[in-house]
This record gives structure tokens, sequence and C-alpha cells, in this order.
């Protein structure tokens, strides 16, 4: 049956498994992807079935994990890579934005770079702050990066095996506090397109856009405040890169009110960029504003109080659409 009910975690190595099955070309490397499974679990029993020479565990070094996927990937395999943090990513900055991002464009589009790179960001762990921070805007600052952000089970499955089957380098990242989530999915065929965002409420007061964990914290906000009276609108971008401005546009214009929700710190972020976009795109039909509401612009704190005060909340979301509608 196409249709399982799956984990968030399950849907991933799921989505390993069957590309890896379809395809020889697929590896995974990193720290602790073969016999312990990975640092959440996604890849645990993977190398009973595959092998080693396909779930390759690599020394405690970012760079020589991310610079070997890129070879591997120049000469004709699909590399998967996992950094077991996505704050690792400075130290692969080199690898993945200097020379994975250009290196088709650069040789004329004679080699591509067809690797993932998976890892996992944002809060809720008590991580602390140096495992809790979400960097997809460095990932968005560069061109030649594809960057999923998956918010559903549905799409943790069918984002990764579409990734599997790019030219280009795609940065993965999965949310740390999605991966116990569960639904029924249905594993043949996706709900969206690649880079096509999803309706997640629908309304006519308030467009919410978030992707990723925030996803779901924009459809509680949108329950509560339609116990109000007030029908908020929930986009879930799923894909950074490509970025599906219509329609985000197309609600916008409807509604005439946009709030963006993002985990990643306030200052020059996504949601930054988000806003800007809505503002030059739908600026003739805004009746106010756009908004956004984004992390603070400090170290995430270990402290499970101060780390959930750092980020928007659905009480957050509520306060911002009453005002924003004077409700």
């Amino acid at each position: 049956m196409a249709m399982q009910e799956l984990t968030y975690r399950e849907a991933l190595r799921q989505a390993l498994a069957d590309a890896m099955t379809e395809d020889n070309r697929i590896v995974v490397i990193g720290e602790e992807v073969g016999i312990y499974g990975g640092a959440y679990g996604v890849t645990r029993g993977l190398i009973d079935r595959f092998g080693a020479e396909r779930l390759v565990d690599t020394p405690i070094s970012e760079p020589a994990i991310v610079g070997a996927a890129v070879g591997a990937a120049m000469t004709g395999l699909r590399p998967v890579a996992e950094l077991m943090y996505v704050d690792f990513l400075g130290l692969v900055l080199d690898q993945l934005a200097n020379q994975a991002a250009k290196i088709r464009y650069m040789f004329g589009g004679q080699i591509g770079v067809p690797l993932v790179l998976r890892t996992q960001g944002g809060t809720g762990r008590s991580a602390g702050a140096q495992h809790s921070q979400s960097l997809e805007g460095w990932v968005m600052h560069t061109p030649g990066l594809r960057l999923a952000m998956p918010a559903t089970v549905a799409d943790a499955y069918h984002l990764l095996r579409h990734s599997l089957t790019l030219p280009d380098p795609v940065v993965f990242i999965e949310h740390k506090a999605l991966y116990t989530r569960k639904e029924a999915v249905d594993l043949a065929v996706p709900v969206l397109p690649w880079g096509r965002a999803a309706i997640r409420c629908a309304g006519s007061d308030v467009t919410l856009v978030a992707y990723s964990r925030m996803v779901s914290v924009a459809e509680r906000a949108a329950e509560a405040l339609s116990n109000e009276g007030i029908e908020a609108e929930v986009i879930d971008l799923r894909t950074l890169n490509p970025l599906d401005m219509e329609t985000v546009a197309k609600s916008v214009i409807r509604t005439g009110h946009a709030v963006v929700v993002s985990e990643a710190c306030l200052t020059a972020g996504p949601a930054a960029e988000l806003v800007a976009r809505i503002t030059e795109e739908c600026f003739d039909f805004l009746e106010d504003p756009v908004l956004r509401l984004a992390a603070e612009d400090i170290p995430v704190p270990v402290s499970p109080a101060l780390e959930v005060a750092t980020i928007p909340t659905v009480s957050l979301i509520q306060d911002t659409v009453r005002r924003m509608l004077n409700r």
C-alpha cells in the first residue's frame, strides 16, 4: 500500500531507502550514519540493507564530509552528506558555497554537483547556543544552492525524494523538533510539486507565511484566531529556493494583510527577505505594512523557558494579528 502511517524520521529513512534501491549511485556519508544510524536515527538500519560501501562513517571533520561529497558528485555519484547540526555550516562554507554552488557555472554546465546536504536545525531540545540555530538565511544568500525545509511528514518524504533527482546541490534542513511528528503519507503521489508552496489553512483576513516548524505554530494560531472571528490563511513555503512567491502573492492580494513567521533571527533573516518581496509584489493591495515575527537576535539560551521565549509563539502571532486588524 502506498499510504503509510509514518513519523517524520521514518519518512526520511523511507525516502533514502527507496531512492537508494532505485539508484545505486546514491551513497550516504557522515559522522555515525552507518552502524549508529545517524545522530537522530534517520539512517538506522540502512547499513544492514545497503552495506558499509553506501553508508560511510567518516571522521569528525565536516569539511572532509562535504568536500568528499562534492568530489563524489562531480565524478558520477549522488552523495547524501549529513551534518549533525546546521550550526556546523560555517565549517563547510568553502566546500558548499564556493565549490558546490558554483561548479556548474564555472565549468559552463559540463559538470554538475548533484549532492544533498542533510542537516538539522532549530530550537526545542535545549541544546544550547551552538546546536540550536536556524541558519537557512546563509543558504538563501548563496546562488546555486537549492533549499528545502519540510514541515510535514509527507513533505519530509517527497521533498527528499525529489532532491535526490536534481542536478544541483540541495541543502535539506530538517527541524529537530519534528522527528516524532506522525501522519498518514501517500508514498506514491506528492501533494504538490517541488518548489510549490502549500496553503495549509484557508482564510480571508490575513496571510501567515511560514516554513518548517513555524507552520504548525501558525496553524495553531489560525485555529485560535478563528474562534475570535478572524480567518487566517497559512502558507507553508516548503522550499526557500525555489521560492513560490506566486502562491504567496495571490493570497496577500486577496487578504490585504500579511505576517511572516520564522524561527531564524530577525535581523537580515529570511523573514526580512520575504517581507521585502511581498511588499514589492503586493504593494498596491496591502492595507497595512507587512510584519515579520522571528527569533530574538541573541544566542539561543539553554534554559527551556528562555529558549521558548526567543522564538515566535501562538500567542505572539495572535496578538500581532489582532493589532494589525484592530480587533
